[in-house]
């Protein structure tokens, strides 16, 4: 006699175990076999004898078995119960005993339901699963019929024993806590009506994914809601709404390609049902709370998306196919360099069918099709901070994306990764795949190893609705369920609109030369508007009068735009956030601030920073390193540059501003240098002095927290995050500067390019990590040169200096530094915020400085009194070029040499200099090498009117700073006469095409010529 155990895979487990225990007539082998099957097995093993039966366990009636049965979880318990069974039949409830009885081959004494055995229960419970499971695989997903996709073993009706003499035959299969079919409380029915239901539900025009779900709540949830007894039925005043969104989704794409035949527009043609079916899922949205959605998508369709969804004007998207005009009317113009009409965005209060407006921001985005995902996220985040959603109802993301890109981009995977992280959810995000069932080019076979382009999303508990893009009400269904689930459950969600693309990539393309036999197909194809129509004159729900008439209405209203598009002139810019406004554009000017801080502010936040409960377990170490903090605050001096940031963001926030630092291990940092969360050593709990700085501090306004092992969807979440309100503080900090490339995207397409494009302002500050220490080629550059290489000032032209006119910051795209003092730190993290305009940040911050000894600040350079050290004409503030540290006048003749460098090399240059005792050198620090300070320099170059001119840096001569500053510096030289570019003089490590030496005994020989060199008696030879 043996004993059978289910695993959980119903697939070919289920098959096997069915083909050999059930359908064979109780044929039963006394030994173990395993069947492949992402190991998962069928076994069966010999029981021990009846002396050695256990206990009589308490009986369980079929009716209250769990699903948990089919896991196999309960196969000791059960094992049990058929040994009390075989010492006494009369020991088990019936039902127990009628079922032992199947599988032993003894006659069924109980006939049940029309001669219902358990064993049959137990077979159909296995085939309605099979379709919960894999009732997608059979579903009419394909509009086109071409997919030709084999139907499973395992949702045939044979193979579970039942014949075509069974299908009128009455069957009960309620199971204890379960929904739909297998609730408890279920009729009676036939096998027929059971089949058929499951039919409808799982076969039809939708495809659920959701079984791999964990949680038996959220299935049972999504079960309820596709198991229903009665098919979605939309009475005619919703099918009128539908067919109106329907026919402007495609009048809005035939009137374009009318008017522009040659342009590109990535139209929507084949999957035209996206745009009622996200109205339809907006307006789903806002009756469940939501308010604003923040809307992330790339080109396809996008120009539909932006006219019908998000409402901008129809005739400025108009007048950008005619070619555009830039905004006039407006102060302090800046109208950038602009972006092709498909990667614009916009923002819109849109009313709803409820009566309710929701708020619709489309955010822009580059032809980098994922590269937008993580942005949207970090940005739909910042908008629940900033209007205390706290339950993240209120505010939520939506992504658009293709087959191909979701597929195939890895930043896909970084984003959903971040959905469940408490510093990164959202509450979830709902994601709709445009399934072209083609990549421009590729077929789905060459694109992807998975069955389903949205297989990726499985490694997350996200439920799945493929479904047929030319099912109108089908996509309108599974568009209200994703927003009723994700304001159910808070996490995220895919919608799978399996389509077409009408035409080729881009409308001027020739699909057939790669497709031929997909365009043979679609050129014959009636579109969704003709089948929607056709449905509902048949359903006699409307008439061809009601048709003509809207088509006439929208066709009236895109020629009447179309006219007033000929005269259109954009008259502002169009900011996504009210937060914004008042701040400057580069062409106005902005007031330079001073960011030192009152002494007794940071005496008193210097306290809290420095400062750990009485109770609190600290590591002895860590102990140690806030006890020499409060003497450093005490004593007010040794400020280190873990206290001088921690300094900047304490400030920050009692002067009222959100600061939010993210990032790989940033909580204690890579070099375990700032311990911004402290860990009790007995409990584990954490402390944070930040979140103590002032009374009743939001829990959120000072973040810190520790990110995935990502770079591209991190730092994009966190510039979205910067991009909704300037009053912030928000840094990314790479781990090691040399890591920051697997974000590259992001640096290149929105961060160095973004206000140029799109006229959108962001204060990112992006820490670096980078200096030479030994640490070989991948732990020593954050690629420097990259950042200099994309900086748009102009090397040949010195734009105005004087403090009061000055706008080159503003005018620059972005900021690069490599500070060498706490106190500048400090004070470029505020100067920030204490502007009137936002620029990103990239600051290389240093490793060794951490701690070394020379590398600390005193207090009263952090504040802001006159006379205390810092103070200059114009108050405290950041130090673009630091000057020689040994108190030159204001002309020194006698200085032979002037070395300019940036970074920790000052350090070593220093004490080469005393070393060798060479008073007659001068060391200055670039802290800011872009935008280049100019002024500076030449004040500098007039001090040292006979100095040798000298660049020195540690990194290779075709990396660091040494070819940006060049021609910079050599401008400065020309316009005070001091000769040619063969003036100055190099001083760094050859070049090379990795950034650093592997072997640490040719790192420190490297380290130590250059810095010898830089400080040799005799003249150095150009250009080294």
């Amino acid at each position: 006699m043996v004993w059978f155990r289910v695993g959980s895979g119903v697939g070919s487990v289920a098959k096997h175990a069915i083909r050999r225990s059930l359908c064979q007539g109780g044929s039963y082998a006394t030994r173990t076999r395993v069947l492949p099957s992402q190991n998962r097995y069928f076994h069966t093993t010999v029981l021990k004898s009846k002396a050695q039966a256990a206990p009589v366990p308490r009986p369980v009636p079929l009716s209250r078995l769990t699903d948990s049965f089919l896991d196999g979880t309960s196969s000791v318990y059960l094992e049990e119960l058929q040994r009390a069974w075989e010492a006494d039949p009369n020991s088990v409830d019936e039902s127990w005993d009628n079922f032992f009885r199947n599988f032993v081959g003894q006659a069924a004494t109980s006939p049940g339901i029309s001669g219902q055995t358990i064993q049959e229960s137990m077979r159909l419970l296995l085939l309605v699963r099979a379709y919960q499971v894999n009732g997608h695989m059979k579903a009419k997903l394909d509009p086109l019929g071409l997919e030709e996709r084999e139907i499973p073993d395992d949702l045939d009706l044979a193979l579970y024993g039942f014949t075509e003499a069974d299908l009128d035959r009455e069957f009960f299969i309620g199971v204890w806590r379960m929904s739909g079919f297998l609730s408890e409380n279920r009729p009676v029915q036939t096998l027929r009506a059971i089949l058929t239901r499951l039919e409808q539900s799982y076969c039809g025009s939708i495809g659920y994914e959701y079984m791999h779900i964990a949680d038996r709540d959220k299935c049972n949830w999504l079960r309820d809601k596709i198991e229903t007894p009665t098919p979605r039925q939309y009475n005619q005043q919703r099918r009128e709404v539908i067919l109106d969104r329907l026919i402007w989704s495609t009048q809005f794409e035939n009137f374009l390609a009318t008017k522009w035949t040659a342009a590109k527009r990535f139209g929507l043609e084949g999957g035209e049902t996206l745009i009622p079916g996200m109205k339809e899922m907006f307006d789903r949205a806002a009756d469940l709370g939501v308010e604003s959605i923040v809307i992330g998508m790339s080109h396809r369709g996008r120009l539909n998306v932006l006219g019908n969804v998000v409402r901008k004007p129809l005739r400025q998207i108009f007048s950008e196919f005619s070619g555009g005009t830039k905004p006039v009317d407006e102060v302090g113009l800046y109208t950038g360099t602009g972006d092709v009409k498909y990667h614009l965005g916009t923002s819109y209060d849109r009313p709803t069918r409820g009566g309710r407006r929701i708020h619709l921001s489309l955010v822009a985005n580059p032809s980098h099709l994922e590269a937008v995902d993580p942005v949207v996220v970090g940005k739909t985040r910042a908008k629940q901070y900033y209007s205390n959603d706290v339950d993240r109802t209120k505010n939520m993301g939506v992504l658009i994306h293709g087959d191909g890109s979701f597929a195939g981009q890895g930043v896909v995977y970084e984003t959903l990764h971040l959905s469940a992280l408490p510093n990164y959810t959202t509450g979830g995000t709902i994601h709709i795949v445009v399934n072209n069932q083609v990549a421009f080019t590729t077929d789905p076979t060459a694109g992807r190893s998975s069955q389903y382009c949205t297989d990726v999303a499985k490694a997350l508990n996200v439920p799945i609705f493929h479904v047929n893009g030319d099912d109108m009400e089908a996509v309108v269904h599974v568009c209200e369920l994703a927003a009723e689930w994700r304001q159910t459950f808070h996490s995220d969600v895919v919608v799978d609109i399996v389509c077409y693309r009408r035409f080729g990539h881009n409308e001027i393309d020739e699909p057939s030369f790669t497709q031929p036999k997909m365009y043979k197909v679609i050129r014959n194809h009636p579109s969704a508007l003709d089948i929607y129509q056709k449905k509902l004159l048949e359903l006699g729900q409307t008439t061809q009068e009601d048709i003509d008439r809207i088509q006439n209405k929208v066709n009236a209203i895109l020629n009447e735009e179309f006219l007033a598009s000929k005269a259109y002139v954009p008259n502002r810019r169009d900011w996504l956030s009210a937060y914004w406004a008042g701040f400057k554009s580069p062409e106005q000017i902005s007031r330079v601030r001073n960011t030192g801080v009152k002494p007794e502010i940071l005496k008193s936040v210097g306290k809290a920073i420095t400062a750990l409960p009485e109770n609190f377990n600290a590591h002895r170490a860590v102990k140690k390193i806030f006890e020499q903090r409060s003497q450093m605050i005490e004593k007010g001096e040794g400020i280190d540059w873990a206290v001088g940031e921690a300094l900047a963001f304490a400030t920050l926030l009692v002067e009222g501003n959100h600061v939010r630092l993210s990032g790989q291990d940033v909580e204690r940092g890579t070099f375990s240098h700032r311990h911004s969360v402290v860990h009790d050593q007995e409990t584990g709990e954490k402390y944070c002095p930040l979140d103590h700085v002032i009374m009743n501090q939001n829990e959120e306004m000072f973040t810190v927290s520790n990110s995935s092992l990502s770079e591209f969807g991190v730092l994009g979440f966190e510039l979205g995050y910067s991009m909704e309100n300037p009053n912030a503080l928000i840094l990314w900090e790479a781990q090691f500067g040399d890591f920051s490339n697997g974000a590259q995207v992001i640096f290149d397409q929105f961060l160095s390019s973004g206000e140029s494009k799109w006229l959108r302002q962001t204060g990112l500050v992006v820490l670096l990590p980078h200096g030479y220490d030994g640490q070989g080629p991948e732990h020593s550059s954050a690629r420097l040169e990259r950042f200099l290489q994309m900086s748009d000032d102009n090397p040949y032209v010195i734009p105005e200096m004087d403090s009061t006119l000055r706008k080159q910051i503003q005018e620059c795209n972005w900021q690069v530094v490599n500070v060498t003092t706490p106190a500048n730190y400090f004070h470029v993290l505020r100067r920030q915020l204490h502007r009137e305009f936002r620029k990103p940040l990239i600051v290389m911050s240093p490793k060794n400085l951490l701690r070394h000894k020379d590398c600390k600040s005193n207090l009263s350079e952090f504040d802001d009194v006159q006379g205390h050290p810092g103070f200059d004409k114009q108050g405290t503030r950041f130090k673009r070029l630091i000057k020689d540290q040994n108190d030159h006048s204001a002309l020194e003749e006698g200085i032979r040499r002037l070395v300019l460098c940036s970074g920790k090399v000052y350090y070593e240059l220093d004490e080469q200099r005393k070393k060798v005792k060479a008073d007659d050198v001068a060391i200055c620090r670039v802290e800011q090498l872009c935008p280049f300070p100019y002024d500076l320099a030449m004040r500098e170059l007039k001090r040292y009117p006979n100095a040798e001119v000298v660049w020195c840096q540690e990194e290779p001569m075709n990396m660091g700073a040494y070819n940006y500053v060049l021609l910079r510096l050599l401008t400065a030289m020309k316009e005070l006469g001091r000769g040619t570019m063969e003036d100055i003089k190099y001083v760094g490590r050859a070049p090379s095409a990795a950034t650093a030496t592997g072997f640490i005994t040719v790192h420190v020989k490297e380290q130590a010529e250059l810095v010898e060199k830089a400080l040799q008696p005799e003249p150095i030879n150009y250009p080294f």
